[in-house]
């Protein structure tokens, strides 16, 4: 069993300093007290690089070095105490970064920035830190809700499982972006389809692949569904199958009431998705055969504003972020029904948005 460290990004408006630390007891379910790892400005989303040496974090800011960008930081991780020295930071290539991911050979980091409406890949060096933007792409055009969706607004890029294909989910169009991705040169180029759309004005947020590659998962935020696609990974496409609520039946949507982060089980029974409003993680069940949901119930995030979640690699444990209650809450995954139960433990870390392990 053994443990898992787990970093978790924050915002610090107010009483945070930056990226906080613990450890996970995979037996227990139990967590070590935080710890402040590093301090930073509103490092909400995480990445960490294949080695397992260097942890990476967007700067969700609207101005860096005197440029309308946000910023992306690097840390090399310290082997026994698994706090974070910082390498360095450049500009993310757009205003407010929300999301990073970092490809699978270690050489690129790709970020989506949310208020510029634009993606960029920073080259990684041998020693972990950033490289200069070596690719930026602004998204254009705009979507059905013009409160929302008055122009782009990129909020998550991911990579398929052969890191042949980039998709950035844009919640201003609507879309699924898909790009061609270079590793060795650094670059996105536009794909042949170049996008996936969703229904208007359901403002696609985050993107998940099951683990056969076969299928694929983007929660809506604005819409309150996930849409299921079939995926060529040859041509890079990706086909919807359907569209599911995330909200129990009978539940109207109210103002208050976003999605979050989405994740498919590892053994890829189950797929998650968390309800902001409602305060739950959303569970259902997926058909192997077909990649279709089918609801198997909700289990409330006991606090406010479940932002990401996020599931250890053993499938386990599940550990939510609810931003607005500082609190991060465990919950043991049953591995027959997907059912979450409350494991009673929960770390108190102000404005907790993203949640990373580390063996």
């Amino acid at each position: 069993m053994g443990k898992l460290r787990v970093y978790v990004g924050t915002y610090t408006w107010k009483e945070s300093k930056g990226i906080y630390l613990m450890e996970l007891d995979l037996a227990t379910g139990k967590l070590s007290a935080p710890e402040l790892a590093a301090e930073a400005t509103n490092p909400t989303f995480l990445a960490i690089h294949p080695s397992k040496r260097f942890l990476y974090a967007v700067g969700e800011i609207g101005s860096f070095k005197g440029k309308s960008s946000g910023s992306v930081s690097a840390f090399a991780i310290a082997p026994g105490t698994g706090k974070l020295t910082p390498l360095n930071s450049q500009r993310s290539g757009g205003a407010g970064p929300c999301h990073v991911t970092v490809d699978k050979e270690g050489k690129n980091l790709l970020v989506a920035n949310y208020s510029g409406g634009s993606v960029a890949i920073l080259p990684i060096a041998a020693d972990g830190s950033l490289e200069e933007p070596s690719c930026t792409i602004q998204h254009q055009g705009k979507g059905h809700d013009p409160r929302r969706q008055e122009g782009p607004h990129a909020h998550s890029i991911n990579l398929d499982p052969a890191g042949r294909f980039a998709f950035a989910a844009d919640l201003g169009l609507d879309k699924l972006l898909i790009y061609r991705f270079d590793a060795a040169k650094g670059a996105l180029t536009p794909n042949d389809p170049p996008s996936a759309s969703v229904a208007p004005g359901a403002g696609p947020r985050h993107f998940a692949f099951h683990p056969n590659g076969r299928f694929a998962y983007v929660i809506n935020e604005m819409g309150m569904t996930v849409t299921a696609f079939a995926y060529d990974a040859e041509r890079g496409a990706l086909r919807e199958l359907q569209t599911v609520r995330t909200l129990p039946e009978g539940r109207e949507t109210t103002p208050a009431d976003s999605t979050a982060e989405v994740v498919v089980h590892p053994s890829g029974k189950f797929l998650y998705g968390s309800n902001r409003g409602h305060d739950s993680i959303a569970i259902f069940a997926v058909d192997a055969e077909t990649g279709k949901l089918t609801p198997a119930g909700h289990e409330p995030t006991q606090g406010k504003n479940p932002r990401n979640f996020a599931i250890e690699p053993a499938g386990a444990w599940l550990l939510a972020a609810n931003q607005n209650s500082a609190s991060v809450v465990v919950f043991r995954i049953d591995p027959k029904s997907g059912a979450l139960t409350p494991a009673g433990v929960k770390a108190d870390i102000p404005a907790p948005v993203c949640v990373r392990y580390l063996p």
